[in-house]
């Protein structure tokens, strides 16, 4: 099988490349980026050694697309994944990125007959409604309260029936229109289409910041010692995340792959759940005893744009038809990062300058 990782240079599709290389070494892998994220330079000898081909091309262009050869499978992790790009001058690198790019990729899908895996995001799901659950509090984070007004919110997190009226953010309506799409050519063109809607990701080889792979980012400002700060919410750093690792998510996709009479039509949350969640309070405390630091951390009262205090992933669905579970603890994700900081601190510290 040919398989196309877009956005294969960076965190996720690197990722995803290197492990279904690894999993199917009959397999033929092409990355395709256009390296413009900080970092994503660092990539490409990794995918070199373990065999996976580089494509220098951009998502935006139909043409670098287009002048592939024919594949078999196409794994969409392109992406402008930053919240607050799409609050600024950025707004139309994410459109074009997100929106047309997707849309690029299915009429590459579509000519080759090819299967379409894209990964979306838990961002879909509607900021105001999201701002509008229930919550408990304990001393290190919030909570989802038992009892909630609105369908597909509980305990366990936020489910597929969460309403999906509502702004949720340019980064997040162009991912929802990127799986509307998807399910259009399906039925258009009977193109076999699988959506994996994914929370925070982490794990090693990624370059957080504070507005994309938060957990990563405070792992790597504990080690460097950089200033972090709780935004919002009382400034008390219990907002609460779940959690993906990497390796757990890579599991996944390669299952799908395989088995796509069961996967084809799949739309679903992929995440941690509540049993695999952090807040940022929680995080610091776990940053400072495997770095040994303790960073300042400003409190600010005002959330920044597009913040939600909790989001956690019931993924029912997608357990109802899988034996596959995240295996990863948060402590374990976090540590693994914390091991790739130490083993590659030169060339980090040179990218993040």
């Amino acid at each position: 099988m040919k398989v196309l990782v877009t956005g294969g240079a960076g965190f996720v599709g690197a990722s995803v490349s290197l492990a279904l290389k690894e999993r199917n070494p009959e397999w033929e892998l092409l990355a395709f980026d256009n390296l413009k994220r900080r970092g994503s330079e660092l990539n490409l000898p990794r995918l070199s050694d373990a065999g996976v081909a580089f494509v220098h091309g951009d998502v935006r262009e139909a043409g670098d697309l287009m002048a592939l050869p024919a594949i078999d499978a196409l794994v969409e992790c392109s992406a402008e994944p930053s919240v607050l790009a799409g609050y600024g001058e950025a707004a139309d690198y994410v459109v074009r990125t997100n929106l047309l790019g997707a849309y690029h990729c299915l009429q590459l899908a579509r000519r080759d007959d090819a299967v379409f895996l894209f990964l979306s995001t838990s961002r879909v799901y509607p900021l105001e409604l999201l701002n509008q659950l229930r919550l408990t509090e304990t001393a290190t984070r919030f909570g989802l309260a038992a009892e909630q007004e609105l369908v597909g919110a509980s305990e366990a997190g936020i489910s597929e029936a969460f309403p999906l009226g509502g702004a949720r953010t340019l980064y997040g309506a162009t991912k929802l229109a990127g799986e509307l799409l998807a399910a259009e050519y399906a039925d258009a063109f009977g193109l076999r289409v699988v959506i994996d809607r994914c929370g925070v990701i982490a794990g090693p080889w990624q370059l957080g910041k504070v507005d994309q792979g938060v957990f990563t980012h405070w792992v790597l400002s504990h080690h460097f010692g950089r200033p972090l700060a709780y935004l919002g919410y009382g400034g008390t750093g219990k907002q609460v995340r779940d959690l993906l690792s990497v390796a757990d998510l890579v599991e996944l996709i390669d299952e799908q792959l395989r088995n796509l009479d069961t996967w084809a039509g799949f739309t679903g949350n992929v995440g941690g759940g509540p049993g695999c969640s952090l807040s940022l309070l929680e995080t610091t405390q776990l940053c400072r005893e495997l770095t040994g630091n303790e960073v300042p951390i400003e409190v600010i009262g005002e959330a920044r744009p597009g913040d939600v205090p909790l989001y956690v992933s019931d993924c029912a669905r997608l357990f109802e038809r899988t034996d596959w579970r995240p295996r990863r603890a948060p402590r374990e994700i976090l540590a693994d990062i914390h091991g790739w900081v130490k083993d590659n601190e030169a060339a980090l510290e040179a990218a993040l300058a």
